[in-house]
């Protein structure tokens, strides 16, 4: 398996949540010690922080299903349960979280940003948090939730100011050897380069960080070579350095076919993706001077793309000719980029309180007598409620009714023996409203079985 990996699917779970616990206080000559049940303790979340030295998404390649902790059930003698640890996942500096149908969730930039991708499950209260003046000692305890679980699409995009577009082995990587401390592997052979490689330069008191795309050739958005898969990584680069073989023996290859091969490939990968590349400031560094027949053909087609308005340097990576001028020319336009860029705001949470008034559930007709009750507050209810104890049942049925859904089954024109849905269409639970019974609804489970059984 690769070292290298920028793209991964990763299936998280958040931690479920402890269910409550029901109990009764039991001492020598104390015959009515009361409940003493404690709580659920909380699931832990899953949470993503960007580490400055992580550098791959291998490790979610080779273990895609990462599970946080549960909360542990609540015990007696008013004991609530341990909450779960949270699972803290480290990802790269640039990682994109989607969701698996390509909505984005979130673009991780910058070292010790943190996401909670999945919040764990509440735990369940027990029965001495259950207790009221009408029930002095609950028999039941409410049942923890499930944490969130699903799948997300992690992506990696490299954070670098300049990129280096050019053919398999027109140097690249030897110009990053030679302007930073970065050490590629380096051959004499196409496709050489099989993953990006970060170097960072010094231009007078500019610093700057440079990534070079692998073997970009034409035909590449086909899927010819490596494809388009690592130009993702010169999508946040502010400036792009073509680098021009000058000295290669290829037939029909020279410095300006290879550069309108190269931009066709940039066009082609801004309408596949729609990331536009076109307003990114382009150099282009004429490389191999140092051979003679390179440096006659440099000196021949400098002016015919000066003239196509690009700033064109004669360098060498085996001589280091030219690249003082070079590191000093990208500065100017890093500099230039960082200057125009919008002032960095820090993050402001934003609270959305609800409305006062605000309904928190919906009656929906369904038909035949058939109503779906939609809300995440009727829906966490059925969720924590243990079915095969009648007295959380009841107890269920009286949250229900305070809250007003037997009132608006009503309004909808429900009648006696009405099929009453409570959740999501694909998992709800279903009741047969019995308005003469005084909110004591009964029920009749999950899509028809016997709620009773849990």
């Amino acid at each position: 398996m690769p070292d290298f990996v920028d793209e991964a699917v990763l299936h998280v779970k958040a931690g479920n949540g402890g269910h409550g616990c029901a109990s009764v206080h039991r001492e020598k000559f104390k015959p009515l010690g009361g409940p003493d049940g404690g709580n659920g303790g909380r699931g832990g979340d899953v949470v993503l922080e960007v580490d400055s030295q992580a550098a791959t998404l291998l490790d979610f390649q080779r273990r895609p299903h990462r599970n946080a902790q549960n909360g542990t059930p609540g015990m007696g003698g008013h004991r609530s349960g341990a909450n779960g640890s949270d699972l803290v996942l480290y990802v790269p500096d640039g990682t994109v979280v989607t969701r698996m149908n390509g909505e984005v969730i979130a673009d991780l930039v910058g070292h010790g940003t943190r996401l909670v991708i999945a919040e764990g499950g509440s735990g369940g209260l027990g029965n001495a948090a259950l207790a009221s003046k009408k029930r002095k000692a609950p028999g039941f305890a409410l049942k923890g939730e499930e944490g969130e679980g699903f799948d997300v699409r992690l992506e990696m995009k490299t954070i670098a100011d300049v990129g280096l577009v050019g053919f398999p082995s027109a140097g690249k990587s030897s110009l990053i050897a030679a302007m930073s401390a970065a050490r590629p592997k380096i051959a004499d052979y196409p496709f050489t380069t099989l993953v990006p490689n970060l170097g960072v330069v010094e231009a007078g008191t500019v610093q700057y960080v440079i990534a070079d795309v692998p073997g970009l050739i034409p035909g590449a958005s086909e899927g010819k070579g490596l494809g388009l898969e690592f130009l993702r990584h010169i999508e946040r680069c502010s400036t792009l350095l073509h680098v021009l073989d000058c000295a290669t023996y290829e037939q029909g290859r020279d410095p300006i076919s290879d550069l309108e091969a190269l931009e066709a490939e940039l066009s082609a990968y801004g309408e596949n993706t729609g990331i536009d590349l076109s307003d990114r400031p382009r150099l282009v560094a004429l490389n191999k001077v140092d051979v003679p027949e390179a440096r006659d053909l440099a000196e021949l087609v400098t002016p015919m793309l000066v003239e196509r308005g690009y700033r064109v340097l004669e360098v060498s990576a085996a001589s280091r000719e030219g690249l003082r001028e070079l590191s000093f020319a990208l500065a100017e336009q890093v500099s230039a980029a960082r200057d125009a860029a919008p002032p960095a705001e820090p993050t402001r949470i934003v609270i959305r309180p609800k409305m006062i008034g605000d309904v928190p559930f919906e009656v929906v007709p369904l038909g035949n007598n058939a109503f779906q009750i939609r809300g995440e507050k009727p829906a966490r209810w059925v969720r924590q409620t243990d079915f095969s104890n009648d007295e959380a049942v009841g107890y269920l049925a009286e949250r229900l009714n305070r809250l007003g859904i037997e009132e608006q089954l009503a309004k909808a024109g429900a009648t006696e023996g009405a099929e009453v849905h409570i959740g999501t269409e694909e998992d709800s639970v279903v009741f047969d409203w019995d308005p003469s019974m005084d909110a004591e609804a009964v029920p009749s489970g999950p899509r028809g079985t016997d709620a009773r059984l849990g």
